[in-house]
């Protein structure tokens, strides 16, 4: 391999590494990091996160690399717009994470047991164990949102770096390979203080509320920008 190829192997993970912590990345994934109690589970998000961001950004940009085509601006922007009302959704649903939940203490054999429980509106209540499993599902899911919004750019990118097909797959790779170490690293530092604050119900309560609240704004922000700054809703009238 040329030594001109591998330098631009080497800037791809970087510029992978770097992609992985663009705010809108950073935030979604907090929000799943907000649900850890353990600090191995939320690095595993950030795993999924890149797998997912990887899979889709590799699936489409050899397609269109192969074609040799790009997506049209309209479509790369409203797929962006996507991007924002998931981090909208995302903020919601951490902020209601902790509706109506309270703890029972009780002792049992002469240990001192806690039950989370969450109680609806009707009487209804829900046993909440805390060794619930992460869903690294809905991590791979965010990621495959996230590649498929930046999946138009990726292309540019790759199309203006490489000469051929196999090479454009190569560098897509090493550039997801970045993005999973660098997610991997962030989402480890996210969860240091949801996981040392787990026993603490008001402070992790706090912090998840505050993740769930910077999460909606910014999605907000985010479709005003690319909606009304950037003129997409436009876009979608014309």
């Amino acid at each position: 391999m040329e030594a001109s190829l591998l330098s631009i192997l080497a800037l791809g993970f970087v510029l992978g590494f770097k992609h992985a912590i663009e705010p809108d990345h950073v935030i979604a994934v907090s929000t799943i990091a907000t649900q850890s109690k353990k600090l191995w589970r939320s690095s595993l998000a950030g795993v999924f996160w890149g797998i997912g961001h990887t899979v889709t950004l590799f699936v489409i940009g050899i397609v269109l690399i192969a074609m040799k085509g790009e997506i049209p601006e309209k479509w790369a922007m409203s797929l962006e717009f996507l991007v924002g009302i998931m981090l909208v959704y995302l903020g919601i649903t951490t902020i209601r994470s902790f509706k109506n939940i309270h703890i029972h203490k009780h002792e049992h054999d002469n240990e001192l047991h806690k039950h989370i429980h969450s109680h609806g509106h009707n009487g209804d209540h829900e046993h909440i164990h805390q060794h619930k499993k992460l869903p690294y599902l809905r991590s791979m899911i965010i990621g495959l949102v996230h590649g498929l919004a930046g999946s138009g750019a990726m292309v540019l990118l790759t199309m203006s770096t490489v000469d051929s097909v196999w090479e454009g797959a190569i560098y897509i790779l090493i550039f997801g390979a970045g993005t999973v170490i660098g997610m991997l690293l962030f989402t480890t530092l996210i969860g240091i203080p949801f996981v040392f604050s787990a026993k603490k119900l008001s402070l992790n309560k706090t912090l998840t509320q505050i993740t769930g609240v910077v999460s909606t704004v910014f999605g907000l922000y985010y479709m005003y920008n690319l909606g009304i700054t950037e003129g997409l809703f436009l876009l979608w009238i014309q």
